[in-house]
């Protein structure tokens, strides 16, 4: 009996674990006659493309794992496999289901079954007992239809380590893609707004099996290891253990490149995970902190306990540190935050200087407290996936509306890393806020109606929009986004609306470009003309924790 387990990434570059932890479960627990195969897509893919894959492996049954982010495309997926092959049964599983099953099995015919929680174990037993020729309705999670009525069972969560996901063929489809490590699961918090408090509480796998499975995945060609724990520090002893490993075994065991990022707690870090992380080389390490707000009304009321003093202490610690990529969360839309409280917890975010500060939006997922109980979450969201927020009693459909540009205009700014001296120069010269700054631009960029848009033009756009602002001295701000430009863009090239006409600076500046001795390694070159000096680039050595190349400013030499 063949098996298809499928699920569509969001983009190629992701590769999802799940659907390679249910192989895994068919390789160990099914009966043999059973072999199973993982089909892989993207939601961007023409549907038809991934149905050809299925059906060329003929199978019998079809799993797929589902999200918010791909569960409509999946479903359009599924309605067609049952047109060309109207006898295949088909499972589906996944935090996307597992809370909505009775919900999908009573609209959606085309779902035969729907496996509740962890599936890599009942998967395998529903399978045995399809290839028996048995009626599968004593399967742990296994929610199904009976006639007319739906039979719902409660998530299924395991007290069992999960067998490994990395199989032979794991690794033959992984090709450089970002590799997914899991090294326990649960979580310790019962965030409102969250699943992964209900799925039990913390279990850590094997720490050995964890170390090895570091290595494996380190030596695959993959250059980004996420570690999906929900808190990765939740076993402070734990986390140092394999903190000191990575540490340890980098440029040696580990290849030198390699990323390894991390979800983590950022207010129960004490000093001595701080001191062992002051010791991760130079961009080995990406810690994601989900701070989510900084207004403690709002943190009690989602059941998020955070030592906020603690929480600032420790991030401004590791971002002086500088030898990690630090990346923090804030959501919109939760429980007494309204637009002048966000506007705070943004700024006081901001002034911790993250490499990456992302500003979110409030998601009401199937399962999660916020969604369960209206009564006291009450707000408005989309009914279609990923159900964000469109209104709440402390925040309109109009705040949230303008934080969405916010939003873009933060990316566009300061977490693509292309502007960052001229962010710091604008706050040092204009009387707002960084809230206030992202907020202008994002209003103003919103009315040039542009989404899609070169990274020339846009510089252009900046260029305008800044340069009238009160206090800005027009050349200085042309040099400063100059020096943002070389060193963020290894092309060396620099956009039409930052140069300046000038034979004789730009018979120099060849000159300071031919003289690079790097063969082989491009030199971008300008000239700063509020400085009386010039400044290149040489695109060899991007710092892998600010993404930028280094600058060296000159004296031109006279003829």
């Amino acid at each position: 009996m063949t098996v298809v387990i499928c699920t569509l990434n969001s983009k190629y570059i992701h590769c999802s674990p799940a659907p390679w932890y249910l192989l895994a479960g068919i390789k160990e627990h099914c009966l043999p006659g059973i072999s199973g195969v993982v089909v892989e897509g993207t939601i961007n893919e023409q549907t038809d493309e991934v149905l050809m894959r299925i059906c060329d492996k003929k199978p019998h049954v079809v799993g797929f794992s589902c999200y918010i982010w791909n569960i409509e495309a999946t479903i359009r997926l599924i309605k067609k496999l049952k047109v060309i092959m109207p006898d295949v049964i088909t499972v589906l599983g996944g935090p996307e289901v597992s809370y909505n099953a009775g919900q999908i099995l009573k609209t959606e015919s085309s779902v035969d079954y729907i496996i509740s929680g962890e599936g890599e174990k009942p998967f395998a037993l529903f399978l045995n007992d399809i290839l028996q020729g048995k009626w599968p309705q004593s399967i742990p999670g296994l929610c199904f239809r009976d006639n007319d009525q739906i039979v719902l069972s409660k998530p299924y969560i395991s007290c069992e380590q999960p067998p490994s996901p990395y199989t032979e063929e794991y690794f033959e489809a992984l090709k450089g893609r970002i590799a997914y490590l899991e090294t326990s699961r649960g979580c310790p918090y019962h965030c409102a707004y969250c699943l992964s408090g209900r799925c039990g509480s913390v279990r850590f796998f094997d720490i050995d099996r964890a170390k090895k499975e570091l290595l494996l995945l380190a030596n695959s060609g993959t250059k980004t290891i996420k570690l999906i724990d929900r808190t990765f520090n939740a076993n402070s002893k734990r986390a140092n253990e394999l903190f000191l490993f990575i540490i340890n075994n980098y440029g040696k065991a580990i290849p030198y490149g390699t990323r390894f990022h991390f979800e983590i707690a950022g207010d129960i870090l004490d000093n001595q995970t701080l001191d062992i992380l002051a010791l991760a080389p130079l961009g080995a390490m990406q810690l994601e902190i989900g701070l989510q707000s900084f207004n403690d009304k709002t943190l009690n009321a989602v059941n998020r306990k955070t030592n906020l003093e603690r929480l600032k202490y420790n991030i401004k610690r590791l971002v002086d540190n500088a030898n990690l990529h630090i990346h923090i969360d804030l959501i919109a839309g939760l429980p007494y935050e309204d637009y002048e409280s966000l506007m705070h917890s943004f700024n006081t975010a901001f002034e911790l200087r993250p490499n990456m500060l992302q500003l979110g939006f409030l998601k009401l997922l199937h399962g999660s407290p916020m969604r369960d109980r209206p009564d006291k979450y009450p707000c408005r969201f989309s009914s279609r996936p990923p159900y964000e927020v469109i209104e709440t009693p402390w925040m309109s459909k109009s705040d949230l509306q303008s934080l969405h540009r916010t939003e873009d205009a933060l990316q566009r700014l300061y977490n693509s890393g292309r502007f960052t001296r001229t962010i710091e120069y604008l706050l040092e010269k204009i009387s707002c806020s960084p809230f206030e700054l992202f907020t202008s631009f994002g209003e103003y960029f919103e009315q040039c109606r542009c989404k899609r848009i070169s990274l020339d033009d846009f510089t252009a756009l900046v260029f305008e929009y800044f340069s009238k602002q009160t206090n800005i001295d027009k050349a200085v701000l042309r040099d400063i986004m100059v020096c943002d430009r070389l060193s963020s863009n290894p092309s060396g090239h620099i956009p039409l609306t930052l140069k300046i006409k000038d034979e004789i600076i730009d018979k120099k500046l060849k000159k300071l470009k031919k003289s690079n001795t790097k063969k082989g390694v491009r030199r971008g070159v300008a000239y700063l003309y509020s400085q009386k000096c010039a400044v290149y680039a040489d695109y060899v050595d991007k710092n892998p924790v600010t993404g930028q190349y280094p600058l060296t400013k000159v004296q031109l030499l006279a003829d």
